[in-house]
């Protein structure tokens, strides 16, 4: 016997991956008219915000879920437009770490205060019990650990 909640459960996550996509794609023409960036190039910069310190290569892959030549190719083009630093490890010569130049963290947070209100102007329809429901549900969809 079937679940009876398999039907609703896959149009519910039809319908949560278009709201992902269509937010993820508003997001990226903000960007790109507002900042002349890329969302890939927003995201690794967000990672190495984040990491002040700097991360290895790999890290840096791992923490945004892509590959190591995807990761390679975007640090290739901020570091060219001198918003990021590699380093090589001084224990270890294959190991590089990847760091925001003084003009990556000033760059960065100018253009996370403008994505900060990107999506609160595209969720601004949601009100805070919207807000805390929808966090509840997601923290549950985690399931059991």
């Amino acid at each position: 016997m079937s679940d009876p909640l398999s039907k609703r459960r896959l149009k519910m996550w039809v319908r949560l991956l278009g709201q992902a996509r269509a937010a993820e794609g508003q997001l990226r023409e903000f960007l790109r008219v507002n900042h002349e960036t890329t969302l890939p190039r927003f995201d690794v910069m967000a990672a190495l915000w984040r990491r002040r310190d700097g991360v290895s290569m790999s890290e840096l892959s791992r923490m945004l879920l892509v590959s190591n030549g995807n990761a390679t190719t975007v640090v290739d083009r901020l570091e060219q437009d001198g918003l990021v630093r590699r380093t090589p490890s001084e224990t270890d010569r294959r190991t590089i770490f990847v760091s925001l130049t003084p003009e990556g963290l000033a760059t960065f947070e100018r253009y996370a205060s403008g994505h900060e209100e990107e999506v609160n102007r595209i969720f601004s329809h949601l009100t805070e019990q919207d807000l805390d429901l929808l966090t509840d549900i997601l923290k549950r969809m985690g399931g059991p650990k």
